[in-house]
């Protein structure tokens, strides 16, 4: 099933120029050119208008969250957290390798530590089981990243940092509309952290949220959003005048950002569930190359995860190349993932490595391949992959 663009006026879906298949592709879904119309015509193009607003309000309702701060960006979000946080030099905060750079660089601008714990090979997510022995006297939080929108194992995590007295920092870049046992991500630490930059499910081109799960940090949050004043509260009538009363920066987005992410919740469930759909057909048509020790695919099904990414691994980083190659001569435009943090220049300068090593991020981060998903995908493109890659190991699928 192929979701159609309902609004007034189409865009044309970008590279929709040949049979090629590129990894992503984004999507106009709904209403977002009118919204945008209607930002200009608001007068308002600035932060602070009424469609973030509105974003706010949907996302407090939909998770359901205590307060949502809409951003800039998922490394706004993430920026605010860290100095909402309190970490500063000498502080450590313990995360997973296998994620991207503004993870770390939110911490480290604020003096700390990464401490980098190694990942499970099943979920691709930080080992819970490894967590307690990273723990210092130094270690002020824990941040898990939900990565391809699959949950990390939460209840262990939350019950070690409250019996440390840490606090959980939810990296939920690619986990927006994802859950654990129930409960969305991104509302089950003290913060949670969403991304909808144009690669995600629900997108704004830039754009993110600050989830804000204890209370106690979301009047400093709206301050830390603004600069460092209390001009929330200012509009909102509580004071007669907004002045600087804490650290801060620029961390709100602009009005039309927010007419069109607006748009994107309205078909938010929708989008989920055709991706889900996507992933659950890479999952069945490539299992047999699974059962035969050619690659290892998700043991996730679209129900636990969102369908943001679906990934595969192969023999060894050789076999990942030929196949990347194969896949690209026949117009299928397949991509690999992080370089572990530890092993880049800045994570060796600002960060390290707990334990002896890290050798499942190590060779996960080698043998990783993603495959093309976007909602505008269609099961004939699914189906050409998957025989792209069974071709590959001259198997027909």
């Amino acid at each position: 099933m192929r979701i159609e663009d309902t609004s007034a006026a189409k865009l044309p879906s970008l590279g929709q120029v040949s049979d090629r298949i590129p990894f992503g592709r984004p999507t106009v879904v709904g209403r977002e050119l009118e919204y945008i119309a209607a930002a200009i015509r608001n007068g308002m193009i600035s932060g602070g208008g009424p469609f973030m607003k509105s974003c706010e309000a949907w996302l407090e309702q939909a998770l359901p969250a205590r307060r949502a701060l809409l951003t800039h960006s998922c490394t706004a979000a993430l920026e605010m957290a860290a100095i909402l946080s309190g970490v500063g030099p000498g502080d450590e905060v313990i995360m997973p390798s296998f994620t991207f750079s503004a993870t770390a660089t939110a911490f480290v601008l604020r003096g700390a530590t990464p401490v980098f714990v190694d990942i499970r090979a099943d979920t691709l997510n930080i080992d819970e089981t490894r967590i307690e022995a990273a723990i210092t006297d130094h270690t002020k939080a824990i941040v898990p990243v939900h990565y391809a929108g699959l949950a990390c194992e939460m209840d262990p995590i939350v019950a070690l940092a409250a019996d440390r007295d840490l606090l959980v920092i939810e990296d939920a870049a690619q986990a927006h509309l994802s859950y654990y046992k129930g409960r969305p991500l991104g509302t089950i630490g003290q913060m949670g952290c969403l991304s909808f930059h144009e690669t995600k499910n629900i997108i704004s081109g830039e754009g993110g949220a600050l989830i804000v799960n204890d209370l106690r940090f979301a009047e400093r949050a709206e301050i830390v959003r603004e600069k460092g004043t209390d001009r929330s509260r200012f509009f909102r009538g509580e004071v007669d005048k907004y002045t600087w009363q804490d650290i801060g920066s620029s961390y709100c987005p602009g009005e039309i950002i927010a007419a069109f992410l607006f748009a994107q919740f309205e078909h938010a469930e929708r989008i989920c569930a055709r991706r889900r759909a996507l992933y659950d057909r890479y999952r069945i048509g490539l299992a047999p190359l699974a059962a035969a020790g050619d690659i290892v695919v998700p043991q996730a099904t679209g129900e636990e995860a969102n369908g943001h990414i679906f990934w595969l691994l192969l023999a060894d980083e050789a076999t990942r190349s030929a196949m990347i190659r194969h896949l690209g001569a026949a117009n299928i435009h397949a991509v690999f993932h992080y370089v572990p943090l530890h092993s880049a220049p800045a994570g060796l300068r600002f960060g390290r490595v707990a334990g002896n090593g890290l050798p499942v991020t190590d060779s996960v981060s080698q043998r990783l391949l993603r495959l093309p998903l976007y909602l505008e995908m269609t099961d004939a493109d699914v189906d050409r992959v998957i025989a792209a890659v069974g071709g590959f190991f001259g198997r027909s699928l």
